[in-house]
């Protein structure tokens, strides 16, 4: 039986949003068994309403399940689907489909994601240089600027690791026109703060909020919105929030690229596999263990300014993926942090080639890219197979959301999940 084919009270999913995040596929399956009964209407109804820490349960709370792939998209659109059918459950596939559409939109314009790394360096050393700048960032990130609202979030988000969808648009507009700060930085901070701090997600959401990315629409938060979708637990002063939101520029507007296809499953040579944190459900992969040698285990890479409780997610994640990978015979995980670390493993497992999940735009495909000379010294190819999801949505993310949207019933069918 599917795990969310009984049916779980509201109670549960309620202690499950006040419980945090359990970084475990079980945890994953439990949360989305608990949460499938609300989401159809109900979700659509209620998604918007932020009731703070803790009382989370108008959204289902699986994101940061699904930015490793705890849990994959196809997972959830099966669920929603199943219990409610499209007309209830296309609301909640729909917002699914917003991450498969930040990322495959990243994967076409990879130059957005180095020009987004390139200002992030600027704007730090400007922190190091502007000591004013230095303290009215401090201020923002520690929830320290006077403006109840954004500090309430800014706690939140450093207690917690997680922030309401609305919440976080509010964040966002009020950090970059209210406050004038860089856009880079609030979205740098979110990265190194959100249980599923995702840079497709993550980057292109803050440049919509800024007016770069559908150029020339910006996302201002207004005090009544804010009031009515927290139902007056927060409700900021008159004059206090910027009233225009100006969309910032660019130099140039984005270059689209070819989308990348992905590689060929690995055929007829022994295989090691490469698990990330960019997918951990490998019993979902379209890899053959019975062709494997081994599975290397790239440990988490730390980041400068990572909150404790990400880099504990992280962790516990890539571990409860060991213990599932130690379940399959002949696997026999082992954990890397180099290049070298890796080429010795496949060579002492007699390994012929590398296979991994396809790596998206972002650090972990930086920090492989740099890994690439040492790795072909050694007569390694690294082939990156595209999960299903991806290969059917990604060609639709070219332009604006809706033109993915409006295909979502014909991708959805052939899929087989409608």
């Amino acid at each position: 039986m599917n795990p969310w084919e009984t049916d779980a009270e509201p109670e549960g999913f309620a202690a499950l949003a006040a419980a945090g995040w359990p970084a475990s596929r079980a945890a994953a399956l439990a949360r989305l068994h608990a949460f499938a009964d609300r989401a159809g209407r109900a979700y659509a109804a209620r998604r918007n309403f932020d009731w703070g820490p803790g009382r989370h349960t108008a959204v289902s709370g699986l994101s940061p399940y699904v930015r490793p792939r705890l849990i994959a998209e196809e997972e959830l659109a099966a669920a929603a689907l199943a219990r409610h059918g499209w007309a209830a459950a296309e609301k909640f596939v729909q917002e699914v489909c917003w991450r498969t559409y930040w990322k495959g939109w990243l994967e076409q314009h990879p130059g957005v994601w180095d020009a987004y790394r390139a200002q992030c360096a600027e704007a730090e050393s400007r922190r190091a240089a502007d000591c004013a700048f230095a303290r009215r960032l401090a201020g923002a990130e520690a929830g320290e600027t006077g403006l109840e609202a954004f500090d309430v979030w800014a706690r939140e988000l450093a207690e917690t690791g997680y922030l309401h969808n609305h919440a976080r648009m509010w964040f966002a507009s009020v950090w970059i026109f209210t406050l004038g700060l860089p856009w880079v930085l609030g979205a740098e901070l979110f990265l190194r703060r959100l249980l599923d701090g995702d840079p497709a997600s993550n980057t292109l959401s803050w440049r919509w909020v800024a007016g770069l990315h559908t150029r020339g629409k910006t996302y201002l938060a207004r005090a009544d919105n804010i009031a009515a979708y927290t139902e007056g637990r927060l409700h900021p002063s008159a004059g206090q929030l910027a009233a225009t939101a100006p969309p910032l520029d660019e130099a140039a507007a984005p270059v689209r690229g070819p989308l990348p296809k992905g590689d060929a499953t690995p055929g007829g040579r022994r295989i090691l596999w490469l698990v990330t944190e960019e997918d951990l459900t490998p019993e979902l992969w379209a890899l053959d263990p019975a062709r494997a040698v081994g599975a290397a285990l790239l440990a988490p890479q730390p980041c400068p300014g990572e909150g404790e409780i990400v880099s504990r997610f992280r962790a516990d994640a890539l571990a409860d993926a060991r213990a599932r990978l130690a379940a399959i015979p002949g696997l026999s995980p082992v954990s890397i942090r180099s290049a070298r670390e890796l080429a010795d493993l496949a060579h002492a497992r007699g390994a012929e080639a590398l296979a991994t999940p396809y790596i998206p735009v972002g650090p972990t495909r930086d920090r492989l890219a740099d890994w690439a000379p040492v790795l072909e010294a050694a007569g390694l190819s690294l082939a990156q197979v595209q999960r299903p999801w991806d290969q059917a949505f990604w060609p639709h993310a070219r332009a604006g959301f809706f033109q993915l949207k409006a295909r979502m019933p014909k991708v959805l069918g052939e899929l087989g999940l409608l």
